[in-house]
């Protein structure tokens, strides 16, 4: 496989994850197409074409040298100068994966938070007031992320002679596809089931050695679920703290994430709705390695690196 390839594979993945639904993301490619086509001749020369099958701002090609055949592969939760010197330095290997965005497609990390909405809607809020609640937060994590030296990574990968993609959203996606499969087959009453049930999953129980693991934010063992959702796991970043009185208004009993600023647990617990983390670093690792077992399938050789969990389902008995 080509590095082309290698990323092509990761967002025909992540589409057929999408909480929205494959058609839904299709709708989507549409609308991004029918505002393409209106822009004047200048702004069409600005635009990143890649957005027009690429529903996923987040993940991007970085550096391609155009190699024929991609032999080993470097994967990571987030990649640095290290990772690469280590890279350049096994010699063979001719592809460097990052799950968190970097680049471009940390510089346009705020595009892809718009799915937030349409699965918070899927959940039951009202798709108007979903948008509402979210625009002003994709206007925030746009403006925090323009003073990062965003390209730092990828000019050390270009000068090393090293091919560099960034697939997050689309592992993400397979990630949270996998629980929530999980959690309809398991139908957990309380609490308690949930972090039973999460457990269970490797990348989770290689964190607990860790000291970390699946960890309840908000509520007890013994409370019951009721509506569960998994909104804390894709969509670029965490989104608006204000959504969480509009989910306890849908009905929402439950929320399950990777990851959970302050102020948004204190929220979720005024509105009485109960929080489950399950570990950062394990939610990646568990996306990233529905993805890669796809790729080891072709003879692609993957070293995990810098929080990496690997774990293969592909050969697991």
């Amino acid at each position: 496989m080509t590095t082309k390839q290698i990323f092509d594979l990761a967002i025909r993945l992540g589409m057929k994850a999408d909480l929205r639904g494959p058609a839904q993301v299709k709708k989507y490619l549409e609308h991004t197409k029918k505002k393409y086509d209106k822009l004047e001749a200048e702004s069409k020369g600005e635009y990143d074409a890649d957005n027009l099958t690429n529903p996923y701002n987040d993940s991007r090609i970085l550096v391609d040298n155009g190699r024929r055949e991609i032999k080993k592969i470097l994967a990571g939760i987030d990649i640095g100068g290290g990772e690469l010197f280590l890279a350049d330095k096994l010699g063979d290997v001719g592809l460097v994966i990052c799950h968190h965005p970097i680049g471009k497609a940390l510089a346009d990390l705020s595009g892809v938070m718009d799915l937030q909405a349409q699965v918070l809607a899927d959940y039951g809020v009202p798709i108007n007031i979903a948008e509402s609640v979210i625009k002003p937060r994709i206007s925030e994590v746009g403006r925090r992320v323009s003073s990062a030296n965003y390209n730092q990574p990828v000019d050390m990968a270009r000068a090393l002679g090293l091919d560099l993609i960034c697939a997050h959203t689309p592992c993400d996606n397979l990630g949270v596809s996998f629980i929530n499969n999980l959690l309809k087959r398991k139908k957990p009453e309380f609490i308690g089931d949930i972090v039973s049930i999460l457990k269970e999953i490797p990348e989770y129980a290689q964190a607990v050695k860790y000291n970390s693991g699946v960890k309840i934010y908000v509520g007890s063992p013994d409370n019951s679920c009721g509506k569960i959702a998994l909104t804390e796991f894709c969509g670029g970043t965490s989104g608006a703290k204000e959504m969480y009185e509009k989910m306890a208004q849908a009905g929402i009993g439950t929320v399950i994430g990777m990851h959970m600023p302050e102020e948004h647990r204190a929220e979720a617990e005024k509105y009485h709705i109960n929080v489950i983390i399950a570990d950062h670093m394990a939610s990646d690792s568990l996306g990233m390695n529905l993805y890669l077992d796809e790729v080891e399938k072709k003879g692609i050789k993957v070293i995990p690196i810098a929080g990496f969990i690997r774990v293969n389902r592909s050969t697991k008995k």
